[in-house]
């Protein structure tokens, strides 16, 4: 069974008549039978009969009335599903839940289907895929080398053709890596944004539900759909506006952030340089200004993840079983926990406050920065070099991932190349939290696969703002704007339909700037970039005749820029003719 699985197409196929979803998920079900025993992607294959409540559901129902009406999906088994077990990869610690986790109410509900319960790094710890009693997970594109995890059976779900979608886990990497090492998108969203009610910890202050698919598009379409507060899960964040479906679109020049070449890490693989630099190359090409960053201290705060005290918070939902039935966990999860019960309560308030001191740094770094660009992996490594080196492997695989959750961090996935050997390669974009769906755009530009492309233009947690007058760079208004974290972008004309008063009163003096239908000129103005939460304070304390409105610049574009209403011209003085407040201020002098 060849089918697009893809959102869009798959609903397409059920609208024209080609296709129900019963004939769907019944053939699935069948291929993904015929690759367990290869693959070990799944831990439960949902029966037939398990199957046939969620399709009668859909029976008679409008198409129209649920978004993800039909669409097949996997779910990692760390992750409640009603009625199945969920054994976190571990037989022993199994258990059937009597309600599904949030996320998986929120799917059912939009009219999703889920084909069963994957497989997984027992209890969510490793990033390769070959840590469970139910078989390792090969890679889906060459056989010799892992799956990546702890999300496997999740990333092999889509990557082998037998879901739409699936949902996986991340603390330190589980659904980036497996992403990409089998050419998907994995979306890591912020920490709270997906709910984590009703999924086993690993970590449970760092936990992230994430999402596998095949386009950075359709993870958008996900996100939209299932970022909501819930009161199930008292780690549950907002969505501010700002990051809703709307926010994904067409990026406009952006500044992104690449590591020094000192901190960058490919384990002796040549290739990983070269195919880092093209991307690099390909972010310049959709009008990216690289910006090299020192990420020491990222780098610090990820080797607290399993040097430090959260080792302990791991141990917090293994322990007992480690201590009753030690043989129920496999030696190498039991080697990683080992030193948990050692962990002091000194240790851990002392990591936390150097993990603070780090989240500074690192968050300064990423000021004036749209996101940052790292690879997802240094270089993959063999299931032989896995099955020598354990625990050195598995820490290769997570270098550039361990650190996105302990500084509170969004991030994507998103494949880029392929290596010579044909195995898929690609990297990572993150930034901070709140900036799922621009990243997502980033990421859509990147992957270069999605048409039509979005007609809208991508929105993060900043606003842009034209500035005329007073708050021009250096004048005496424009500490305003700095007070509130803003930076100048450019500096640059409105198009040639306005005109510019000297207003009456003052101090301070301020110009007023008009859109006319005739004798308009180009007015020079800034673009200023300032937190969307600071925007609501600098509007309130705009005084009257100004505001804030639509302004047009020379090159078409449409900003939130300073407006006059004509009321508050009475007594003031034309000076369009002087194309500018600086000008004006200059004639004064």
């Amino acid at each position: 069974m060849n089918i697009n699985l893809q959102l869009d197409a798959l609903r397409s196929a059920y609208r024209d008549g080609t296709l129900t979803p019963r004939q769907l998920l019944l053939g699935l079900r069948d291929k993904a039978a015929a690759l367990n025993p290869d693959y070990h992607l799944f831990i439960h294959l949902l029966s037939v009969d398990e199957l046939e409540p969620y399709l009668a559901a859909l029976d008679g129902r409008d198409i129209d009335s649920l978004p993800l009406y039909g669409v097949p999906f996997a779910i990692k088994d760390n992750i409640d599903l009603a009625g199945i077990p969920t054994t976190a990869a571990c037989p022993a610690f199994a258990y059937v839940p009597e309600q599904s986790a949030t996320i998986v109410e929120q799917l059912l509900a939009l009219g999703a289907i889920p084909l069963g319960k994957t497989n997984l790094d027992q209890f969510a710890t490793g990033l390769n895929g070959s840590r469970s009693p139910y078989g390792a997970c090969p890679n889906s594109v060459l056989p010799e080398y892992p799956s990546g995890g702890s999300s496997a059976g999740s990333s092999l779900a889509v990557a082998l053709g037998v879901a739409s979608f699936s949902l996986g886990t991340d603390t330190a990497g589980s659904g980036r890596v497996p992403a990409a090492l089998n050419n998907l998108v994995g979306m890591k969203a912020t920490k709270g944004l997906i709910s984590t009610a009703g999924v086993v910890p690993a970590c449970r202050t760092l936990d992230c539900v994430t999402t596998f698919t095949a386009t950075a598009r359709e993870a958008s379409q996900l996100l939209a759909l299932t970022a909501r507060l819930d009161p199930r899960d008292e780690f549950s964040r907002s969505n501010p506006q700002w990051n809703d479906g709307s926010a994904f679109g067409t990026p406009r020049p952006f500044r992104f952030g690449v590591p020094r070449a000192q901190d960058l890490q490919f384990f002796g693989c040549v290739e990983g340089p070269l195919l880092f630099g093209d991307a690099i190359d390909r972010l310049k090409a959709l009008g990216g200004e690289a910006v090299e960053i020192d990420l020491s201290p990222f780098l610090e705060a990820a080797r607290l993840l399993y040097e430090g005290p959260w080792v302990a918070e791991r141990y917090s939902v293994a322990g007992d079983l480690m201590e009753q039935k030690p043989e129920a966990v496999l030696p190498v999860i039991r080697a990683v926990l080992a030193k948990a019960p050692a962990v002091s309560g000194v240790q851990t308030f002392r990591a936390q406050y150097r993990l603070q001191a780090l989240k500074a740094l690192c968050d300064k770094t990423l000021e004036g920065l749209d996101c940052v660009v790292t690879p997802t992996i240094g270089r993959p490594v063999t299931l032989a070099e896995l099955d020598a080196e354990p625990v050195l492997r598995n820490s290769q695989l997570g270098y550039y991932t361990n650190f996105m959750n302990l500084l509170d961090y969004a991030a994507v996935a998103v494949p880029s190349a392929f290596m010579d050997n044909g195995l898929p390669w690609g990297v990572t974009l993150f930034g901070r939290a709140f900036t799922d769906q621009y990243l997502l755009s980033v990421a859509d530009a990147l992957q270069g696969a999605t048409t039509p492309a979005p007609v809208s233009v991508a929105r993060n947690d900043r606003a842009r703002l034209v500035v005329c007058g007073a708050h021009l760079d250096g004048l005496a208004l424009n500490w305003q704007l700095k007070q509130r974290g803003a930076r100048l972008v450019e500096s640059t004309l409105s198009s040639a339909d306005y005109q510019l008063y000297a207003l009456a009163g003052g101090p301070p003096f301020r110009p007023g700037m008009v859109r006319v239908k005739d004798s308009g000129v180009a007015i020079a103005v800034e673009v200023w970039e300032l937190p969307s939460s600071e925007l609501g304070s600098f509007l309130t304390g705009i005084p009257a005749p100004l505001g804030l409105g639509k302004v047009q610049l020379a090159d078409g574009r449409w900003e939130s820029g300073f407006i006059c209403e004509t009321y508050g011209l009475e007594g003031a003085v034309n000076i369009s003719h002087l194309g500018g407040w600086r000008a004006y201020l200059k004639s004064l002098a």
